[in-house]
């Protein structure tokens, strides 16, 4: 699998590695057209494969059984893409039907696996894809997650959806109307100077650090939303933390009760949104996303789930 911060010659070799492993897996030899025209199309695949289950792990061993499928296809396919769109699309409604069982059970709040961007990951997840768009589609059924992305964000025909998702076509249009009316909220709207990202980043780090009442009045919107995903796996706060007020009192609290100071390691971009990685007062890692609006902080998301945090580089 390819790992966040992966130079390109390292990620030529991965994918050597897994056509490697998947010509040792099929009983069927991949002709070098296949080959090729999976590799054209995986950024594709990885791309829709994260925004249907949030998590690039399981996006790549969904796009691990689509190869394997691929492998054994008649080799009078006419239309590859359609067909491999089709392939990783009902692989990832399987997954969602049972992710959403073991959500039902999740300890605390959910957020995506942090992608950390990179020249080599900007095409797995470009501007479009921010944290809260994504929360915005876990909200959404698995059949109207699959036609709103499909159809509005990788202009797949509607006829086509249909036959994907085995849906009559007015039925995809009204799945694909009701998505688009729940997320267009959550598409992003704000634009912010890299070098302002980082100031604010840093400051907030800093003022968060401090238990710096002023500091973080002057950072947070009044309905400011903390969400921390620590999965019951290490402490992290059981519910969505809302408003300024409570926000503050989180962060000198905080304060009183560490026993060391948290360590700022880097700023990054994290599924188009800016944050960093640091270690918290227990020498946890975790990756903060800040959702800033108008100069001001509206959203942090912070994940502290190690199962989450395996990719991520300290």
């Amino acid at each position: 699998m390819w790992h966040y911060g992966d130079s390109e010659t390292n990620q030529v070799q991965n994918s050597r590695v897994l056509t490697t492993s998947l010509e040792e897996s099929s009983s069927v030899p991949l002709e070098d057209w296949k080959l090729n025209e999976f590799t054209l199309q995986r950024k594709r695949l990885l791309r829709l494969g994260y925004r249907m289950l949030g998590s690039v792990t399981e996006a790549e061993d969904v796009l691990q059984d689509a190869w394997l499928r691929w492998a054994r296809a008649d080799d009078d396919i006419r239309t590859p893409t359609a067909y491999l769109t089709r392939i990783v699309t009902r692989l990832c409604l399987d997954r969602m039907r049972s992710a959403r069982v073991r959500r039902e059970v999740y300890v605390g709040p959910w957020l995506p696996e942090p992608l950390i961007e990179t020249a080599d990951t900007y095409e797995v997840v470009p501007d479009d894809v921010t944290v809260t768009l994504m929360l915005a589609l876990e909200r959404l059924s698995p059949l109207e997650r699959a036609a709103f992305l499909l159809h509005d964000v990788f202009d797949v025909a509607l006829t086509e959806v249909a036959v994907v998702l085995e849906r009559d076509p007015t039925a995809v249009r009204q799945l694909a109307s009701r998505a688009r009316k729940n997320v267009q909220n959550a598409r992003p709207r704000y634009n912010i100077g890299a070098a302002e990202a980082d100031e604010i980043a840093r400051a907030f780090f800093a003022a968060s650090r401090d238990g710096d009442v002023a500091a973080l009045s002057e950072l947070l919107t009044r309905d400011v939303e903390i969400h921390t995903d620590g999965g019951g796996k290490v402490r992290a706060f059981r519910g969505v933390i809302y408003g300024l007020e409570r926000a503050l009192r989180l962060f000198v609290s905080a304060r009183k009760k560490a026993v060391l100071s948290p360590t700022f390691l880097r700023t990054v971009t994290i599924d188009g949104l800016t944050g960093y990685v640091s270690l918290d007062t227990n020498g946890v890692l975790q990756t903060t996303a800040l959702d800033i609006r108008d100069g001001r902080i509206f959203a942090i998301y912070i994940v502290k789930n190690p199962d989450k945090l395996t990719r991520v580089n300290i």
